[in-house]
């Protein structure tokens, strides 16, 4: 049997899922380095014995540091109809972070402008006048806390760069081992931010589709998991 790099969450004709480990870029590495799109290339042309090149579309993708669900399409038609899904926002992306403190209120929406920073490699949060900045929408609501973390869902309704990390940083809320944006708390591997849901219509048989991406084990040490998170 071909076992592929990462788990899978679904497979068909059309489309790809993967969870993405913490560390290992989506796509757009130099060409002697592993990234998440060359592997699940590599694993699609050994499973189906592909004799030429294999086409995959990413159509979601998530930061190096952060885990979770990363779709791919198999064909061009499946990556133009989920395209056009994330760029009406059709496609509901939650997320899971971890962080310091419990948010003052524990449920919020932030809107904010973001703009890029390409000589630090950043995002900042700009004036919504300034040149190239982009509106950024999010929600989040607090699930769990203890004394030293806690445990929040994020909706994304937009989907900007580094949006999540830069968002909750603005409001003091860095996510943990997130050294980018503030964060002075040690993490096992990456940050702690999951892409745990994504919930889509397939692009051909037009059902609606949720994928969940279980928890990396690291997070089971902070105590604040639901019982379930398969």
């Amino acid at each position: 049997m071909t076992r592929a790099a990462f788990p899978i969450l679904w497979e068909d004709n059309h489309l790809l899922a993967v969870v993405k480990p913490p560390g290992l870029a989506t796509m757009g590495v130099p060409e002697d380095r592993d990234s998440l799109l060359k592997l699940a290339k590599q694993y699609i042309k050994k499973k189906y014995a592909k004799p030429f090149n294999v086409y995959l579309g990413v159509v979601s993708r998530l930061d190096a540091p952060v885990t979770g669900v990363v779709l791919l399409a198999r064909t061009s038609k499946a990556a133009r109809r989920l395209s056009e899904q994330f760029r009406t926002r059709a496609v509901e992306k939650i997320y899971w972070a971890l962080v310091a403190d419990a948010p003052t209120p524990r449920a919020a929406e932030c809107v904010d402008w973001l703009r890029k920073h390409e000589r630090h490699r950043k995002v900042l949060i700009a004036d919504r006048d300034e040149p190239g900045a982009q509106q950024a929408c999010l929600h989040y609501q607090t699930l769990r806390t203890t004394r030293n973390v806690c445990l929040l869902e994020v909706r994304l309704d937009t989907g900007r760069k580094h949006q999540i990390r830069v968002q909750l940083a603005a409001r003091g809320l860095p996510i943990l081992g997130d050294r980018k944006y503030g964060s002075a708390a040690p993490f096992a591997a990456g940050i702690a931010l999951h892409a745990r849901r994504l919930t889509f219509t397939h692009p051909v048989r037009k059902n609606r589709v949720t994928l969940a991406a279980p928890v990396p084990n690291s997070w089971q040490r902070y105590g604040v998991l639901p019982r379930s998170t398969t």
